[in-house]
């Protein structure tokens, strides 16, 4: 199943590595650098599926993008995978309170992103 998948990562880096894992999987992917940046690529696209990091520059965080998308059904209310190095379980825990599907830790295996994305596939559907 194709996704629209929007990244919001501001690590070019990790943008890639994402991107490189996912581009064989036939989704359309989107990238933002910052969480303000990918609140206007969700109004613009309609994304299916975020993946987010939870700590970026801006006014907002990750978690604020994740509780935004998740409470505006205006925005086509898609899946959110958190993708952080925050793994303490006050911050997992933060994560789902604000809506997050599922929640990934980085350094991030590239088979389980794509393993969490397809088990997410009919919630974005």
């Amino acid at each position: 199943m194709s996704l629209r998948i929007l990244i919001v990562e501001d690590h070019a880096d990790i943008r890639r590595l994402i991107r490189m894992t996912l581009e064989f999987e036939n989704h359309e992917l989107h990238e933002a650098v910052n969480a303000d940046e990918g609140m206007e690529a969700v109004r613009r696209l309609r994304p299916q599926l975020l993946l987010l990091d939870i700590m970026m520059p801006g006014s907002m965080d990750g978690l604020d993008l994740c509780r935004r998308v998740k409470t505006d059904p205006t925005l086509g209310l898609p899946a959110v995978v958190l993708l952080t190095a925050r793994g303490q379980p006050q911050d997992i825990e933060a994560g789902h309170q604000a809506g997050a599907d599922a929640y990934l830790l980085k350094p991030f295996s590239p088979l389980k992103l794509i393993e969490t994305i397809n088990s997410l596939g009919g919630i974005a559907a």
